[in-house]
């Protein structure tokens, strides 16, 4: 990645351009906008070069044959969005996600990092990095010091070279989030020495603390931990403001807290506005219907959130907390131009957008999409095995009890697991883990997934590995093998048709298609297993927290099945 400084020949030309020798590309006049610093609005003219702010104030520049005016009169400017935690592989790739949310005025995105790190070779997965830092938008990431899962191998995976290289990295802002957070506090130096790499390079530790006590938190901080973003009740963001964490408030398909906590902050008047962040934390496609930031300011302002602050959470609040207010969060001199151009401050979905310089929607119209980026470094599933019989022998004597989207316990079987079909009468299914290259599987019951669903195939998992589910081991078979001629995604068999589903061909795990058909393809599917018994909040991230080593109680992993709350394996995983 270049430095994300300009180069010494662009900083002289807008020096010129300050002493009027040169013009800008675009000048947006009578521009109303917010300024964070000052926290009001202000008027003024915006000078833009290339992706620079070069001025913001009063004055006007020369005004060449190239350059741009465009009259803002009333019209309401706010720096572009920034999304402080994405999870940008649910089914979408990080620039379809992007795309689709510029358009929606979140231009900035502060990424997790765990599908490329375990999915390739550092080299190849800075490769795709540098690939989306060309895009008119901005990408930041963080890195991962665990897996949250049990890997076969993460002690291969998580070295100090690999953690060390992606620290090293300028576009890499943070570590964490610490879903293995237990380790650490139990004495795991390996993750305190990367924390402590991290620290010495000024980047930020997120935690992940869901109903963490105050000791918890307390020595949490001790350890490192700068933010946290599992809130869910006002008491708990109260908490996590008295030990001086950041606190990213959540939005997200599986925990839709904001308009709860934020009544809180405002009934309580709290005036912690600046203290606070937003985010919708990794939501699968369908959600972001409703938008992305923009749904987050909404939100904050229904609750009586005053408008300045409702906008500075979701910019220069993100921007002061992560360090980088040289470049975003603020409408001012020397910054990125990442603008949106509102028509009421009450309506925070912009009707024009500029990022990095670049109009990418106008007077309501997308003008620019971003860039298709080359995912050829990405490794195809190719699942070269086949299934046997052998593979479907479900004789364990417990399973996997689904009580709620993120809770798994442990029961004990009592059905006749031999025949090759289980009664519909029951919400009781087989569930298989299977290894993407055939080396291993972990066989089980999974209660509370459905009590109709035949069969079942994802490659889309915490891990891509293979989960195959269903009360008929005939169309789990023939739902793995449609699942390998699509070469990654998600499938619904029923009677030996394909009901619904879901290509993947990147890495099995992601679309390639714009978000507005993944968002149609991911409605029917959960439709067809509401439709078959499915009665939890996201069966998306059901396929992902089977695997979840920081939920509680029991999960299916790569070495089997794991006590999450003792920390051993319950039952191993089949060689095949």
């Amino acid at each position: 990645m270049d430095n994300p400084l300009w180069k010494n020949i662009e900083i002289r030309n807008q020096l010129k351009i300050i002493g009027k020798e040169q013009s800008p590309d675009l000048v947006l006049t009578n521009a109303y906008y917010l300024h964070g610093i000052y926290k009001k609005w202000m008027t003024g003219n915006i000078w833009i070069h290339d992706d620079r702010i070069v001025y913001a104030g009063q004055e006007m520049p020369k005004i060449g044959d190239e350059t741009e005016v465009a009259d803002m009169t009333g019209k309401f400017i706010v720096p572009g969005y920034i999304e402080p935690h994405v999870h940008p592989f649910q089914l979408y790739n990080p620039q379809s996600f992007a795309d689709y949310s510029a358009q929606l005025g979140t231009t900035t995105f502060i990424s997790d990092n765990l599908t490329l790190f375990l999915s390739m070779e550092n080299e190849k997965a800075f490769s795709i990095l540098d690939q989306l830092n060309e895009l008119p938008f901005t990408f930041y990431w963080w890195t991962r010091f665990d897996s949250q899962t049990e890997l076969a191998a993460e002690d291969m995976l998580f070295t100090s070279k690999s953690v060390g290289e992606w620290l090293d990295r300028p576009e890499v802002l943070l570590g964490g989030e610490l879903t293995g957070w237990p380790k650490l506090m139990a004495g795991d130096d390996q993750m305190l020495y990367w924390i402590q790499k991290a620290k010495m390079t000024r980047k930020k530790i997120e935690g992940h603390f869901p109903g963490a006590s105050e000791k918890t938190l307390a020595r949490m901080k001790l350890l490192g931990a700068d933010g946290d973003h599992e809130a869910m009740t006002i008491d708990e963001v109260e908490m996590r403001l008295l030990h001086g964490y950041g606190v990213t408030l959540r939005h997200s398909s599986i925990r839709p807290d904001l308009p709860s906590l934020l009544k809180g902050v405002v009934d309580r008047e709290l005036n912690v506005y600046e203290k606070l962040m937003m985010t919708t934390d990794g939501s699968t496609p369908s959600f972001h219907k409703d938008g992305v930031m923009d749904l987050c300011i909404r939100i904050a302002l229904e609750a009586g959130v005053p408008a300045i602050e409702a906008y500075m959470m979701s910019s220069y609040n993100v921007a002061r907390y992560y360090n980088m207010t040289a470049m975003h969060g603020l409408i001012a001199t020397g910054r990125y131009a990442n603008l949106n151009i509102l028509d009421s401050i009450d309506n925070p979905v912009p009707s024009s957008v500029i990022s990095k310089g670049k109009w990418l929607k106008r007077d309501g119209e997308k003008v620019l999409a971003l860039p298709e980026i080359n995912w050829d470094v990405l490794p195809d599933l190719n699942m070269d095995f086949e299934l046997t019989e052998d593979d479907f022998q479900f004789s364990m004597p417990f399973g996997l009890d689904m009580v709620n989207d993120v809770i798994i316990k442990p029961y004990s079987v009592n059905i006749d697991t031999h025949d090759g079909t289980l009664s519909k009468d029951h919400d009781e299914s087989f569930l298989m883990l299977i290894d993407k290259h055939g080396k291993w599987r972990v066989n089980t019951l999974i209660k509370g997934f459905t009590n109709a669903v035949e069969g079942f195939a994802s490659s889309y998992s915490n891990t891509g590995d293979i989960i195959l589910i269903g009360k008929n081991r005939r169309q789990m078979w023939l739902a793995f093998d449609k699942l390998k001629e699509m070469n990654g995604g998600i499938v619904l068999m029923e009677s030996d048709e394909m009901i619904c589903h879901i290509p993947l061909p990147l890495g099995g795990g992601m679309s390639e298609l714009p978000m507005e058909q993944i968002m149609e393809q991911e409605t029917v599917l959960k439709q067809a297993l509401k439709e078959r018994g499915y009665k939890h909040g996201d069966a998306i991230y059901t396929l992902l927290f089977l695997q979840a080593t920081h939920l509680p109680y029991v999960r299916v992993t790569q070495k089997g099945i794991y006590d999450v709350m003792n920390k051993k394996i319950l039952f191993p995983a089949f060689m095949r």
